[in-house]
């Protein structure tokens, strides 16, 4: 198993620089209330020479399908041929609140986003007409039809979708090349390959090459417990997005069985008490569903996901309450239980 590191915007040359050193096969840069992927991976790109750039995900709701197309064959092109297009619907809270842009039907628009993308990227002329998605739009004649002439290396840019639900995993089986998945259990893995599984097979594809890359919150100490209240602010965040009747994290939360702490986190946030809702979590849930604890332990917990058919774990080194010289140890440890890890198969 692979390893890649999720970066976080400030010292981002930096953490990728020592990826690299380390061995890493990509960094990964979020996109969220924080930092927009495109500018974080930009910067990496130069920074670089050869780990692989994976946006975590650029947002589809925050622009239209040539743009994303535009960005992901810009970024290929300054990065030599390292880009991989990771892209997500966000959520509902989000795709309204921030670009203004309805959550229905958020499959049907994926598979036409992703569709234009692919043919925007293969450099064919696009029009389209689709449901959610028509290229031009309707109205005068004479419009430029989408055609990228950007010059990069290859023809094929691989595109991972992030997913939750089933059907969504079955999408991102079909149609895409890799899955983006945060926040999850090697149990909840397992499960989710399946649905993928069974999205290759209507596509008529295996399991070869697709890549199952979650990203997980990953903190060092000498016990779990330490590490773990590391992590507890990054969990609040999370959480804390939006509605929680549509809040992803905390289904997910509430379908590992964390449904009255998630309801408690939910109220002392509500009033104010940010402690408070950080104090709700258990060390079980955070150990569940993170890397926490000394290298041995990250090490254990590494050969539990790979078993569970991850082929690349992403480091999330943002989500510690930590300083830039802090992540670049989490790098490294991370780095040593890999290695670890592999030895012991």
């Amino acid at each position: 198993m692979r390893l890649g590191a999720n970066l976080v915007y400030q010292g981002a040359g930096e953490l990728a620089r020592a990826a690299e050193l380390l061995d890493y096969d990509v960094v990964l840069a979020p996109e969220g209330y924080r930092s927009d992927a495109a500018s974080v991976l930009g910067l990496v790109a130069g920074a670089t020479e050869r780990i692989g750039l994976v946006s975590a995900v650029m947002q589809i709701p925050a622009r239209p399908p040539g743009t994303a197309a535009l960005t992901a064959a810009t970024l290929d092109a300054l990065s030599g041929g390292r880009f991989r297009l990771g892209l997500g619907v966000s959520n509902p809270d989000v795709s309204r609140g921030w670009y203004g842009v309805p959550f229905d039907r958020p499959l049907g628009r994926t598979r036409e986003y992703v569709d234009i993308v692919r043919r925007a990227l293969a450099g064919e002329s696009v029009t389209y007409a689709g449901e959610h998605f028509r290229l031009p739009a309707p109205g005068a004649g004479g419009d430029a039809p989408l055609r990228l002439t950007t010059e990069r290396p290859r023809t094929r840019l691989p595109v991972y979708l992030a997913a939750v639900g089933p059907h969504a995993l079955r999408l991102a089986g079909e149609i895409a090349d890799g899955w983006l998945g945060v926040f999850t259990s090697p149990e909840s893995v397992a499960k989710a390959v399946v649905e993928i599984r069974a999205g290759r097979t209507r596509a008529g594809l295996g399991m070869d090459g697709f890549e199952v890359l979650p990203s997980l919150p990953t903190s060092v100490a000498d016990d779990v417990p330490t590490a773990a209240d590391a992590l507890r602010e990054q969990y609040v965040y999370l959480l804390g997005i939006g509605d929680p009747a549509r809040n992803f994290y905390c289904s997910m939360a509430r379908e590992l069985g964390y449904e009255r702490e998630v309801a408690l986190l939910r109220r002392r946030l509500a009033a104010g008490d940010r402690a408070g809702a950080a104090a709700a979590l258990p060390v079980d849930f955070i150990d569940r569903t993170a890397l926490v604890g000394p290298v041995p332990r990250l090490a254990e917990r590494m050969r539990a996901y790979a078993d569970a058919g991850v082929t690349t774990l992403g480091v999330m080194v943002s989500a510690a309450a930590t300083d830039l010289e802090g992540r670049v140890r989490i790098l490294r440890a991370a780095a040593r239980a890999r290695d670890l890890a592999a030895g012991a198969r």
